[in-house]
Order: C-alpha cells, then structure tokens, then sequence
C-alpha cells in the first residue's frame, strides 16, 4: 500500500518551466517572450542573460519591470486494466511571474540587482488525482472479489505550490571596447507547499457503496476470531496438529476443519491445509494486523506541509563584441546546492515499518535536496542591417552533477520505504536548449519580434513518472516593443511551448505480489504572456 499516495510527492520544481532546464526557468523577461534568444542580450534583463553586456548601456540608471502570466495543461494517460479512467489532467497556473532588474551603469564600471523566479513560479490544482495514486486502490477490486466488491471510488485533492526565488547582484567591468566581464552572486530561496486530502474511499458490495476501512476492519476483526476461536484446541495440546489431523481425531468436526483452513484461505494464505493449529492461529493474527494497518491506510487523511530552504550561486559573464554588428555573451552559473526542510502540520500515512512504526509522506524536519544546476549560456546577436537583429543561443544544463530530491520507490524489491537516488540514474545526458530569433525595426518607435527554441528531455525512463515527468519542447514566441519616449519601452508578447509526448512502461506490483508493466504517456502544453517596461534615467 506504500504507492497509494506517492501522487502527492510529484508536485515539485519542474511544473512550470517553459523552454528551460528540468528545474532552471529561462524565461526571465517580456522581452524574452516576445523573442525567447536573448543570452546575448544588452538591453537592462541583461542583467540576468549577459551581464558583462550591460556595459552596452547608455551611462545612468536602468530598470525594468515585467510580468508573464503563465497557463500550463498537463495530460497523463495509463492504460491499466482496473483504473476507471485512463486519461489524467491537472492545470498549472502561474498569473504572476515577474522578472525585475536594475543597474547603473557608468564609463567603465556597471552595479546591477534582479529578482525572478529562478525555478517553480506556479501553482498547481489536481482534482481527480493521478494514476499512481488510484492504482494500489483499482488492485482492491479483484483483491476483494471474494467479498463481493466489483468497483471503487474516492475523494481526492491536491493544491499545491512550488516557487525558488533568485535573487541577484553584482559588477560588470569593461576591459577595453570589444571585451567586458562581469561576476555576481545569486541568493535562491526556495518554498513549495502542499494542501491536500484523500477522503471517503470506497468499494462497491452489490449496490452498495461502503468504505474501504471498514471493509477492512471486518476482514480483521474476522481474522481475530479465526484465531480466537483455536485457542481452546492449542490449550487443549492440539497444536502440533493440522486440522485434518485434528478432524480425524474427532478433536473437531470436518465442518470446523473446513471453516478453519477455507477461512485462511479466503485471506490468501495458500498452503493453509498444510499448517498447523498453532501455525493457523498465527497466520489468522497476522492476516489481523496486515488488514488493521490496510484500514489505516484507506481511512481519511489530511496533508498541510510547507518546505523551506535557500542556496547561493556565483556567476560569471563575459561580453566580446569583434565588430559593430556583432555581439557574443557567455555566462556561467555555478550550481546552488540547496535542501528544502518539511514544516509538517498534518502529514499523510503512507504505510508502516516491519516493526509497526508509521511512516509518513512529509516528516516534520526532514530534508530534502532541491539543487539548482551549474549553467553555461552562449548567445550571438547580430546586426544583419540597420532595422533587422538576428539572434541565437544555446543553454547547456549540468544535470549530472546536480541531486534534485528524485525518488525511487522500492515496492518492488523490499519492503523499505521510498529512497532518494542520483541524478546520474535518472539522466540520460545532461540538459541543453537551442535558440534564435529576429528583430525588425518598423520604426524608430515599433518593433517588431520572434523567436524559436527547442529544449531536449535529457532524461531516462527512470526519471519519468506521472509525478515528475521530463519532455522536449518546441516555443515560439512573438510580439512587439513600442518606444513611447527615448527612455521609455514597453515589450509584449506571447510565446507557446508544445511539448513532446513521451510513452514508457510501469512497473505497478499489485496487492497479489503480481508485477504488472501498463504503459503510460506525458504530455503537456502551455500558454505564455508578458508585458513590461523598461526605463532609463
């Protein structure tokens, strides 16, 4: 029963990125939106792209101000025989993604500061829950066939929320006309937080819907009595005896020695004919305890748990500009190891130790590693005519190296709970993304811009699940920038993220002990808009 709410831990970093890294957002700016390559940028959210490019700024004060207001669907489809439907969604809303940043910059010397959602940025509402989480439900119908039950219901609920906030400063020198360098810190706070319920389970007896706990009891309470009701035979010195042999002493009528081993039978204890009385006895007791801690597991339970943490991440930047029309920016981020702390009020139970110890979801203190990986970005603008700027880049994402809090549960191997594992297990190769985009002067106040980008999965089958799943995407993004005045821009635009649909095999090891491998697809999509402003003094 451990998989049964396994859903509720799958709400983490990677739900809102658009065109980024697994856990890495890259769409910092509206000006990002409007035309998603800007690692080469020398505008004012050069200063999270390109900082050494900041030193192409007019001397003075620099800000901008932006918002994207971000709507993501996801789509998870598993085709197991027992689940009453096949097909999940879950929608993803982020209506405020802001990116700030400032600097002022003078001859040869720029101070700069932004603040963003460095990953996370959403939050995220699944009414109907996921596959994971009805699948260990679905296994109690022909579990319970012999109890008469022919189907399932339940009552579940998960909002929860996921944001790391980067917040960023430092210096930008210029060296000489064609080469600038730049060096920062990031401070990243990171906050998720889960509210959730798992309520009313239910299981269909005839035309009657009863809960699933109380089915359960009276499994127990049934087993109780089986066991119960051998004492008198074991004081007796009857023990050592099986019932058969019991029966054939007249110790008990064969009525007795059926009800004893087709009780223990019906409780999928397989070689009961063969068991002694004193070993019935415990295989009834056992069957007791193994149907109290299920009708623990399927009784109401609530979630509300909050994590915290924060890491700090240096960052290099440098800006080579060969000729007049032509600009590259290379950045480095180092990775930000971070571990995000449970603050537990109430917490699900997902299941007990050999020993009869709960073991819960979110533990109150526990840890959880949530790093942020190291980061190269290049980008190249160039001038193609005195109206027209072509773009393109490249972001390269060092996963490998990276620990981001990823479980394995191993249900299927031991009865230990759910364990963190490497990211070299579950990353095929370490993440990338390419871009380009264009920019068209209409005018001296109107411009007009576009982009693509394209960002590869990265990882293994081992990583993809319908909690966390890893897809490549496609964007494109297009609007305009209007300069109201010289030292005012507005940007606008919308992007689309189409992702790709990925198809992988389960491992679900049903209540029987029997391994099933139903497959099971991720997809998603989502919708992009920004507007901002950017103002010089």
């Amino acid at each position: 029963m451990k998989k049964l709410l396994m859903f509720f831990i799958g709400l983490v970093v990677p739900g809102i990125l658009i065109a980024g890294g697994l856990v890495t957002n890259t769409n910092q700016s509206a000006a990002w939106v409007r035309m998603p390559s800007r690692n080469a940028s020398t505008g004012i959210d050069a200063v999270y792209y390109n900082p050494a490019g900041l030193m192409k700024l007019e001397n003075g004060f620099h800000l901008s101000v932006s918002n994207q207001t971000i709507f993501q669907k996801r789509k998870v489809e598993n085709f197991y025989r027992l689940l009453n439907d096949t097909l999940f969604t879950g929608d993803v809303k982020a209506p405020v993604f802001p990116g700030i940043y400032a600097a002022y910059k003078m001859e040869r010397l720029a101070i700069w500061a932004g603040f963003n959602p460095i990953g996370g940025g959403g939050g995220a509402e699944y009414k109907e829950g996921l596959p994971s989480f009805e699948l260990s439900i679905s296994d109690l119908v022909p579990a319970l066939a012999s109890q008469g039950v022919t189907g399932y219901r339940l009552n579940s609920y998960l909002k929860g929320s996921s944001v790391y906030f980067g917040i960023q400063g430092g210096v930008s020198f210029k060296i000489n006309d064609w080469l600038s360098v730049a060096a920062g810190l990031r401070y990243v706070i990171g906050s998720n937080s889960y509210l959730g319920h798992l309520k009313d389970i239910e299981l269909r007896q005839g035309t009657n819907w009863v809960r699933a706990d109380a089915i359960m009891t009276g499994i127990a309470n049934a087993a109780k009595t089986g066991g119960d009701q051998l004492q008198p035979l074991i004081a007796g010195g009857a023990g050592s005896l099986t019932p058969a042999q019991a029966a054939a002493l007249g110790l008990i009528t064969t009525a007795q020695r059926d009800a004893i081993v087709n009780g223990l039978v019906s409780l999928s204890v397989s070689n009961a004919s063969s068991l002694t009385i004193s070993q019935c006895q415990t295989a009834y007791y056992e069957a007791q305890a193994k149907y109290t801690a299920s009708a623990t597991l399927l009784g109401d339970q609530e979630a509300d748990v909050k994590q915290t943490g924060s890491g700090i991440s240096p960052i290099f930047s440098v800006n080579i500009s060969p000729s007049e029309n032509l600009n590259i920016g290379i950045r480095y981020e180092m990775k930000t190891s971070m571990q995000l702390e449970n603050k537990t009020t109430k917490d699900f139970l997902v299941g007990f130790t050999e020993t009869g110890t709960p073991i819960t979801m979110f533990p109150d203190g526990d840890l959880t590693p949530s790093d942020m990986p190291a980061m190269l970005s290049l980008g190249l603008d160039y001038s193609a005519a005195d109206n027209l700027r072509l773009s393109c880049g490249l972001n390269y994402f060092f996963d490998k190296t990276a620990d981001y809090g990823h479980k394995i549960d191993h249900d299927l191997k031991s009865t230990t709970p759910s364990v963190f594992i490497s990211n070299k297990e579950i990353i095929k190769h370490n993440g990338w993304s390419f871009m380009c985009g264009a920019e068209y002067n209409l005018s001296e106040k109107l411009m007009l811009s576009g982009g693509y980008s394209f960002a590869n999965k990265g990882v293994n089958d081992k990583y993809q699940s319908d909690l966390t799943f890893g897809l490549a995407t496609h964007t494109l993004g297009a609007g305009v920038g209007l300069k109201l005045m010289d030292n005012l821009l507005i940007n606008a635009g919308a992007s689309y993220t189409f992702y790709m649909k990925d198809r992988v095999t389960v491992n679900h090891k049903a209540i029987n002990g029997i391994i099933f491998q139903p497959d099971e697809t991720y997809h998603k999509n989502a919708l992009v808009i920004g507007v901002g402003v950017d103002l010089s003094f």
